[in-house]
This record gives structure tokens, sequence and C-alpha cells, in this order.
């Protein structure tokens, strides 16, 4: 099996939901599931499109209450295009029998093909030969290609080729009690091109709610052994939100008919249009055939690859391939196309309706790839927070704060998408949800912004939106913290932490939060010494222009200064961090005997609610917490952290509180796999390696409930590319150096990848003993750079060898 490729080698209706996401292909403008060309949505099957951004607001009824949502549109289904033989019933592959079947999907080149040989009638034999893609190089085109061969038969074949609006949003089971039609029908029909003498057709429709109107146009051509059949009879049929082709012509023995089918899309939003379905139109009549098509979108991931590839040694095979699959998600998801766009990185991507494709914190895990290989892409997306600064403003007045309070789950206009009550289908109850409360979010998006100028050292970025950013969020932060004279400390009530088990205090107040967590409190202090760091690294008329604009005055700027030598930090035991204060004081809980009697605990409070319980009460954790600061900061960094704050966090007291926390984790999330492998993996921990296999086939596994069929786990797959580029070599940005200090030699032998560093690219080749530097020729002076202390000037072109 190759190493770019995802290969299946029979069909499985009850795996072909999780097939269709991980096939997903797409562009970073829009996304296509996987799914066959010939089907529509069911319980097996799930044909989406999504466009990035692509939102709009319903409201449903459930019960008694109206309940808005904002949801990632399933936009129409271009891939229709089936066939029937004499004119007998349209393809199902179910109604066939299957001779031999095979789906891959090539990660190099973008294409989704299939090879399947079936019998029908009895006695028929038939082989289909399909390939598809998104285009990678122009945003707006897709296209694919079926050939279909007589093996032992002759007569007529009809195809059908369709742009279909008649589709609802159906992809995830539990919101099956929200309304889910979101598309209204404006117009479609055929058209002939002034470039093309085609008979095309195309569709119109628009979001309900956001007046989004998408324009589709497909074109489709029929040869006959490789022979354009021009003058093939095309009938058009059009009816609201629904537009086909059906051409018809003779197929003989053993002759293969080719059928092409190029699509283009447009929005309302895209620039430099007239209107959406005219630009698709004119679009279309302009557009090449498939094989040039192609060839450029080929070339387009080749240039992605050239920047974003890592590659293993060839014993690696396996980690390789999955690796690859991780990096193609990403890059599908967040493309240089992002550029022209206003969208943010769901942590499903664009492939699938789980979450309603929102953003929350999974930036953290998805942007260090993107800042050391398309630090613009990484930009566009910071942008996102940028421009909906003005509601996070609003959002924090809204709650009695200052400055900017983003919030947990975001969507299209940066409103609070989380419900203050959340509808259980299980059970038809209502209950509070809290998850709004995890004002942490905050401080990540802080945390990227901080670190997108380390990696790339966009100044001027910085001082025109990013230091902006963090202000608001310090301020913001500021405002929240309560101080304790007595104590001489900052306190932070009243939130979650990215646990989610503990919404409150069972006992006394439920619902209310937890006081202090610790990861909270810790971020809050690295954010006010940050902050004050941004304001002087910016030039000075920018923080000049800066501090006019927001009103800072040095009061506010000596808070800061306080809180970041002030925040609270609980601990317990001999120096164990508490996750928040209380915790200690819950009662323990036998993992073990859940896991005998239940077997997967992943979602723990579930399991004790059914019983009558409530994970509130036990010290447990649903994913990562206290652990995510060992995530985001190196042993020596968060000691010393802890220290400006007054703690003493030794070497000893780091090692317990990790093992701990590890111990009472059921891994909720596929992000929680992924923190404890880039922990164990930045510590040298011999149970790294085992970790990092377990979370590189979380989603092919779908070791999360059998949830990745809504869309994959992009948070997951950044972060276990980010765990080889930065997790494997080490790599930390400080004081302008790129230090780098390589792990787990032994088991990765050599790996090869690039990063761009302050603007220039750099090609590491680690090996087991040595690994070597090399600057791009265009670097304009040398850079320092240093391997597990030892430090060197590397010049432009040349290239430095270390010994491991």
């Amino acid at each position: 099996m190759s190493e770019w490729s995802l290969v299946y080698d029979r069909y499985d209706p009850s795996e072909q939901g999780l097939r269709e996401a991980l096939c997903t292909t797409g562009n970073g403008y829009f996304c296509t599931r996987g799914a066959f060309p010939w089907v529509k949505a069911g319980d097996v099957h799930y044909p989406g499109t999504y466009v990035a951004g692509g939102y709009n607001r319903l409201i449903s009824k459930i019960g008694e209450h109206d309940q808005e949502h904002e949801d990632l549109v399933n936009f129409p289904n271009w891939l229709g295009l089936t066939f029937r033989i004499d004119g007998g019933k349209w393809f199902d592959l179910d109604a066939v029998e299957v001779l031999s079947f095979e789906q891959s999907l090539d990660l190099q080149e973008g294409m989704l093909k299939h090879a399947i040989r079936f019998r029908h009638d009895k006695t028929r034999e038939t082989t289909l030969t399909m390939r598809r893609f998104v285009h990678m190089g122009w945003p707006h085109h897709a296209a694919q290609e079926m050939v279909v061969v007589a093996q032992n038969w002759s007569g007529t074949i009809e195809f059908r080729s369709s742009l279909d609006g008649q589709v609802d949003n159906r992809g995830v089971a539990r919101y099956s009690h929200l309304a889910s039609h979101h598309l209204d029908y404006i117009k479609s029909g055929e058209f002939t091109g002034v470039l093309s003498p085609d008979t095309m057709i195309y569709l119109i429709t628009r979001s309900s709610q956001s007046r989004m109107r998408v324009g589709m146009a497909a074109r489709t051509r029929v040869f006959r052994s490789n022979v354009w059949q021009e003058d093939a009879p095309v009938t058009v049929n059009a009816i609201d939100g629904y537009v086909e082709a059906l051409i018809p012509v003779e197929i003989a023995r053993g002759e293969p008919i080719r059928v092409e089918k190029v699509c283009t899309l447009y929005t309302s939003r895209d620039k430099a249009i007239s209107e959406a379905g005219l630009a698709a139109r004119e679009a279309l009549d302009r557009c090449r055939n498939i094989a040039q098509l192609q060839q450029t979108h080929i070339r387009a991931w080749a240039n992605y690859w050239e920047r974003c590839d890592i590659v293993l040694h060839p014993s690696l095979h396996e980690e390789q391939k999955i690796l690859r699959l991780h990096i193609f998600h990403l890059l599908q998801s967040a493309s240089n196309h992002t550029l022209d766009l206003d969208v943010g990185l769901p942590s499903r991507g664009w492939t699938g309706e789980s979450y309603r494709g929102h953003v929350f914190w999974d930036e953290v895990f998805m942007l260090p790839f993107l800042t050391f290989r398309l630090p613009i892409v990484s930009r566009s997306l910071l942008e996102y927070r940028y421009l909906r600064l003005g509601r996070a403003r609003l959002n924090a007045q809204l709650e009695g704060f200052r400055g900017a309070m983003f919030p947990w789950q975001s969507g299209s206009d940066g409103r609070e998408e989380s419900k203050a009550m959340h509808f259980d289908c299980a059970t038809g109850t209502w209950t509070p949800d809290d998850s709004r409360r995890q004002r942490h979010v905050n401080a990540m998006i802080a945390w990227n912004v901080w670190h997108y100028f380390l990696a790339s050292g966009d100044r001027r970025w910085m001082g025109l939106r990013g230091a902006e950013i963090i202000v608001l969020i310090a301020r913001f932060f500021a405002s929240l913290a309560k101080y304790d004279p007595a104590e001489d400390r900052y306190d932070i009530e009243g939130v979650l932490g990215p646990d989610q088990f503990h919404h409150g205090y069972p006992a006394s107040q439920p619902h209310t939060g937890v006081r202090n967590n610790a990861y909270t409190n810790v971020m809050v202090a690295w954010l006010m010494d940050t902050v004050l760091t941004v304001l002087d690294v910016i030039d000075d008329i920018y923080r000049r222009e800066l501090m006019q604009k927001l009103d800072i005055q040095r009061e506010e700027l000596d808070v800061w200064a306080d809180m970041s030598m002030k925040m609270t930090v609980p601990f317990f035991g001999d120096g164990i961090i508490s996750q928040f204060e209380g915790f200690e004081q819950l009662d323990d809980l036998d993992l073990e005997a859940y896991r005998a009697k239940y077997g997967d605990i992943a979602r723990l409070d579930r399991i004790l609610a059914a019983e009558g319980d409530d994970a509130n009460r036990y010290k447990v954790c649903k994913q990562a917490d206290v652990l995510m600061l060992y995530y985001l900061f190196t042993e020596s960094e968060l000691s010393a952290l802890l220290f400006r704050l007054g703690y003493d966090f030794t070497e000893e007291h780091y090692r317990r509180t990790m093992n701990y926390y590890m111990e009472r984790t059921t891994h909720g999330t596929t992000l929680s796999h992924l923190v404890h492998a880039s922990i164990l993996t930045r510590n040298n921990d011999p149970r790294a390696w085992d970790w990092m296999q377990r979370v590189l086939r979380a989603d092919l596994a779908d070791i999360i409930g059998g949830t990745t069929r809504e869309g994959i786990h992009l948070g997951m797959m950044s972060g276990t590319a980010d765990m080889f580029q930065r997790g494997f070599t080490g790599a930390r940005v400080s004081d302008g150096i790129l230090n780098l200090d390589p792990v787990f030699q032994d088991k990765i032998k050599q790996m090869k990848c690039k990063l761009r560093f302050h603007g220039n690219w750099l090609a590491i080749d680690m090996t087991l003993d040595r690994i070597s530097i090399n600057a791009d020729s265009a670097w304009s002076e040398p850079v320092t750079i240093c391997v597990r202390g030892e430090c060197r000037k590397l010049s432009p072109g040349s290239t430095l060898v270390f010994k491991l």
C-alpha cells in the first residue's frame, strides 16, 4: 500500500459514513464528502458540500421552547452522476452483486478514486471506474470522471448528471430534533456558453436567514472510445431546487464510455463578481477539459506538499501514510484560498455538521503547523478573531466585564453560539449548558497571536492587529479576576476548565462554575506578563496609537504587572497542582472497575448520569486540564511561571502532577489523546510512542463513539502533524532564536521537514546521531540556531550539522 494512499478494498455499508468523512476532498474554499455520486442522504450515505464560513440561522420548536441555532449549511450536491442500462433502474451499488471493489484517496494528488466490478441482471458484468477532485489551485472548480465498460453485453446506457438543492442538514443524528431546511430555491435551468457549444445546467439557491446566495453550474460530456459525443441528445429537466441533464448513448461490449462532469461554485460573498449564478456560468463556459484541470490541480497540490510534507524513515510506512492524511485534511480546510475569506477553522474542518461547523479553542492545536509552513494562512485565521473584536467587546459588556470576551463557540459573527440550556434527545429533558463558562478560550486566542508573531517575526501585523487582540483580552481577564487583599492574590470564579466534567460544586453551587481553575489562572498570569512584552516589542508609532485608541493608562499596566505575579494557583498533597479549588475534596472513583463494567468510559459523565450519579462528585477528568499547561509550556517554562507567582514547583512536583492526572483522565475527546501523547513525547517518556500510535489512528479507528462520520477531528489531525514537526524536533522559539531538542531518534530513525522561520525556509534532516539545518539562499542575514544548548550562526544558503 502506498504511503500516499488511503485504500479500502471492500464495500462495507456500515463503514460508509466514516469513509465519506475521511475521503472528503476540498481546497479551503469548499469541501465535498467522499460519498458515491449516485446516492442520496440516508442511513448509510451522506453526500455533503460545505462552503467555508457558510452559516445560517434557524429557529426550532422543541416542546414549548423556541431555540435559535446557527449551522454550517449543507449546500447543493454537485456530485450527482449515475446511469441506467436499457431504460432500467438507475444504478445502485446495493442492488447489484459486487465482484470487486477498491476506493482510494490519493493524498499526493488530492484525488478520490473508485474501481468497481459488478454483476447485474444475473449474467451481465460491468466495470466502473471513477475519479474526483476539488481543484486545489482554482477555488471555484471541481470535477469528476466516470468510465463504464460493458464486459459481456451491449445496449443503451443513459447518464444522469444533476445539481441537487433539495438537501437538508441531516448529517448528525442527535440534531434530528432541530429544523434543518436552510436553502431557498432561486432559479435553475440550462444554458449554452459563449465559448462552449455544450448544453449546460445551473442552479441558484440562497440560505434563508444569512442570505448567502450560491450559484452552481455543471457541464457534462460523454465520450465513446475517447471521442466526444457532441451530437448526443441532452434533455434537461428542472424543478424547484433540482436540475438534471439526461444523455443517452449506445455502448458496445468491451467499449469504454467515459463521462466528464465539471462544476463551478460561487457565492454572493466572493470578490470581483456581479452575481454568483452568473459567475458560475461564465467560469464554466471558459473552463478547460478535465485532463487540463487535473494537471493544474496536481501541480497545486505538489506545491503544498513541497512546503508541508514531513518525510519519515521508510520503515514507518503506516505512520507516514496516516501523518500525510492528517496534513492533507488540514491543508484542504485552510489553504491560500482562505486568505480571501472571513473564516476561522472549525473543530471538524469543513467535512461534516458536527458542532454545527463552529470554531472553538482547537486553533491552538491547528495553527502551529500552519504558522511554521503557511504563516500567511495562520494570519488570515487570526484575522477572523480580530474582525470579531467588536462583538467580543459587546459579549464582555453584556456580562458586566471590560475588554473583549470571545465566545467558547463561534460562528458567523462572534456571538456565543453555545446555548444556556441543552436538550437531551435521549431523555427528552432540558439541562443547563455551562460550556460558555470556558473563558480560557480567550487566553488561547492571545497565545495563538503571540506565537504567530514569535515564529513569523511579523511586527507590522502585531502592531496593527495582534497587539489590540491581546490587550483587550488582558483587559477582560483583569475585570474577571477579583483581588483578595487578605491573601494578596487574584482569584477567578465561575469558570470551566478544559476538563468539562466539572461545572460547579454539586452539593452547594451546581452550574456556577469553579473557583480558581489552575489552567485558566496560570494562563492569565502568562497573558499579563506577555501583554506588557507586546507593548514593548511593537513599533513606537503603533504603541502610541494603540494606547490612545484603547485609553490604556499607567494604572492599568500596573494591575496587569501585579496580576502576572499574584494569580492564585491551588495545590494539594505534596506539590500537586489542584485542577481547581476543592478538587482534592471530591470523591475517588475506581476507573478500572468502570472499564471492566462498561469497556469504553470516555464519556464517563454520561455513564454516571445514567446511574443517577454525577461526574462533578469525583476526581476524574474528561480530557487534559491541568495537563494543558504541560502541552503549552516546557517543564522549565512552567516552573518559571509558577516561581514568578511565588510557588515552588520542582521536577518531582512536575512528575507527580503529570502522573496524578494521567491516571484520572477518561479521554472523552481525541484532543485528550493528542495532549497526553505530546506531553510524553516532550518529556522523552517511553510511553510516548504507544500514545502517538493511538492518536494517529484515532479517526481511522473512530475511537470517540463513532463520531468521525459527522466530520473528521481536525484539531487532533493538525496536532499530530505538529507533534512530529515540533514535538520530535523539540522546536521552540524564544528571544528570536529557534531552539531544537530532538527526542526519540531511535524510533523516528530519520525525519525530514521544512520550517518557515521569520519569513525564510529551513530544511531539517534529523537522524539517529545528527541533525542538519539548511538555510534557503534567500535569507537576508544570518540567524542563530540552538540545538540542545549549542548555538551557532546559520548563514544564507549554508548548512549546519549538530551531533546528537
